[in-house]
């Protein structure tokens, strides 16, 4: 293909360009190469970024042994788990917008021929993502990878199960401590499929990352040895337009996608992340989407927390590669990916280069650490109640085959009904088979931390619908409600019989019966605002409903409902309006929460700023 690199048109245009970079180290040869942007969240704001400078420099290496010239910036992320059960937490979701606002300034300010974009965790990766839709120069993503396992394969989200049996005084200190000083033994995201490590596997899934690369040990040399042929694919790519994400990356790339997410279980947030990301180049995808991919696909990835397994697993088991083998039949295996390949010549390689076996010598060196050698009487039980088998661990167990599936309808399905017009998520694949078909009480709090006291004080009864309004884009930011949830779904009689019910978030890691993103959010009058207590919550999943049928405990017919809702909402206008009510964290009045409160859309249009 023919390239045109425009860095050196630019160049042309503007005489500074040259000495301002001979000042910033750069040589005169190296002023004629292919110039690459080199992107990346590294700080040491936590785990998951702390080591991306190792990637950093590998992904350098590569682009100058191609005959690049890297030049390197950087958009620290924050940290859900760091900022978790605090008003940190309200940063969150903006903080994915602004990563893609710093690449658009940054690529935008300053011409470049190809990208590498590395990142790892929750809004690092869908914000690098959104950014590279945005600079929409051909460009490669590096997946940071996960951290390993720690002792009796402890991982973080365990954290809220034991910080919740410690609250109930089931655990004492000594293994609270335990817990928090052994859940996080190295660099990496999260060692579950939660966000991050859900959205790493979604850059590989659109095609714009490596085959293989996603989630890898963070620690792996295979990893390092990814990150430099990054670097060298993208010098590759440089000025072919043909590369461009916005040519390479088509409604068939987020489908695959999505078929993927099905079958691993990912995230709830991936409904916030996908559809910004689609947004960014004119595709419209929303809940309803995911809910339509999902119908049908069997979910086949035994990984925490739906699973038994830490995500340190997955590369062991064959990673994406394996996920998309699995389920190939239903996926789009034409499209084009960054490789210059479709996705069909990717697997039908890595079946052919010794990928495999890689993988399977990572395995064994997993069971090796783990004293599971070979087979022996009784069960391993590792990490407080998740048991594995009594012999070692193969990849068959940790990605199944599609005929031995753990689940046959994905993984999310989204309800609709007079208490979510435009639709809530949940997750299914995690949550107790009770209430899959149930009516319950409406208990409403204006706030996490009222919710949650309730809960911790046994003042929540089987049979109730909790929930947390307010809590929406407009709300707050839109934080995590993982404690809450982690609180109900390890209370071994709630968890079973109450469901909650938010406009705001779960973390990635979160189980049991919770439904999020409850649009249009109570901020915005919704009607999730107008529920009160003793109202009448239906919740059916196979009939995708999430309704009220009754009004202080009595049913009602749907145009009665309708009515008192109308009635309600015109009582909560004035009431708002007079400011009566708080309809908005006081933390959303100023400063970047209150530009993020002003034009987020729905959450389940992705709340992305308009």
């Amino acid at each position: 293909m023919s390239r045109n690199l425009i860095s050196q048109v630019m160049r042309g245009l503007s005489p500074e360009m040259d000495p301002l970079r001979l000042g910033t180290g750069w040589s005169v040869p190296e002023l004629e190469k292919p110039q690459v942007y080199l992107f990346s969240t590294f700080g040491d704001s936590h785990p998951g970024s702390g080591h991306l400078d190792r990637l950093g420099a590998a992904a350098k290496e590569g682009i100058t042994e191609a005959g690049g010239r890297a030049a390197r910036y950087f958009a620290t992320d924050m940290c859900d788990g760091e900022s978790q059960g605090t008003d940190g937490i309200n940063y969150s979701l903006v903080s994915r917008e602004m990563i893609a606002n710093m690449i658009e300034i940054q690529s935008g300010a300053t011409p470049f021929d190809a990208g590498v974009f590395i990142a790892s965790c929750d809004k690092g990766m869908p914000g690098a993502l959104m950014g590279v839709m945005r600079a929409d120069i051909p460009s490669v993503v590096i997946p940071g990878g996960t951290m390993n396992a720690g002792p009796e394969m402890l991982t973080l989200e365990q954290l809220g199960m034991y910080s919740a049996q410690y609250e109930r005084g089931e655990i004492g200190e000594d293994r609270m401590n335990w817990a928090k000083r052994n859940a996080c033994p190295s660099c990496g995201a999260c060692s579950f499929i939660g966000t991050a490590s859900t959205m790493q596997i979604m850059a590989e899934a659109l095609g714009l990352a490596l085959p293989g690369s996603a989630l890898m040990p963070a620690l792996s040399s295979d990893l390092i040895a990814y990150a430099k042929e990054a670097g060298r694919r993208a010098v590759e790519m440089a000025g072919e337009d043909a590369m461009r994400p916005s040519r390479l990356v088509t409604m068939e790339s987020f489908e695959n996608a999505i078929l993927v997410h099905a079958a691993i279980s990912g995230s709830t947030n991936t409904l916030l992340h996908l559809p910004a990301i689609a947004h960014e180049l004119g595709i419209e995808i929303d809940g309803s989407t995911f809910d339509r991919l999902h119908r049908g696909i069997h979910f086949i990835l035994d990984l925490r927390p739906a699973g038994r397994y830490p995500a340190e697993c997955f590369y062991y088991a064959g990673g994406v590669p394996r996920i998309m083998e699995e389920i190939r039949d239903h996926l789009h295996l034409d499209v084009m990916t960054v490789t210059g390949k479709t996705l069909g010549e990717n697997l039908a390689e890595l079946r052919e280069n010794g990928y495999y076996a890689r993988c399977e010598e990572g395995l064994a060196a997993f069971n090796a650490r783990y004293g599971l050698v070979e087979k022996h009487e009784g069960t391993r039980v590792f990490a407080g109640e998740k048991v594995l088998p009594d012999r070692p661990i193969e990849a068959s167990d940790i990605i199944r085959s599609y005929d031995d599936a753990l689940g046959t309808d994905g993984s999310i399905a989204i309800l609709k009904g007079n208490l979510a017009p435009e639709g809530a998520v949940i997750k299914h694949t995690a949550c107790p088979k009770e209430m899959f078909r149930a009516v319950l009480r409406a208990k409403p709090f204006d706030s996490e931390e009222a919710c949650l006291s309730a809960v911790l004080k046994h003042e929540i009864e089987p049979g109730d619908a909790v929930f947390i309004r307010y809590e929406g884009p407009k709300g707050s930011g839109m934080p995590e409600m993982f404690y809450t949830s982690e609180a109900i779904s390890s209370d071994k009689e709630l968890g079973r019989a109450i469901a909650l019910i938010t406009d705001g978030r779960f973390s990635g890691a979160s189980t049991g019966p919770v439904i999020g993103h409850t649009s249009p959010e109570a901020a915005e009058g919704g009607p999730i605002a107008l529920v009160e207590e003793g109202d009448l919550i239906e919740i059916n999943i196979e009939k995708r409903v999430l309704a009220i049928i009754g009004i202080h405990g009595e049913k009602m017919s749907p145009e009665e409902i309708d009515a008192i809702l109308k009635e309600r909402k015109k009582v909560w206008e004035e009431k708002a309006a007079a400011g009566e009510i708080r309809t908005a964290s006081p933390k959303m009045a100023k400063g970047v929460l209150r530009q993020f409160a002003k034009s987020a859309v729905s959450p389940m249009k992705g709340a992305w700023l308009a």
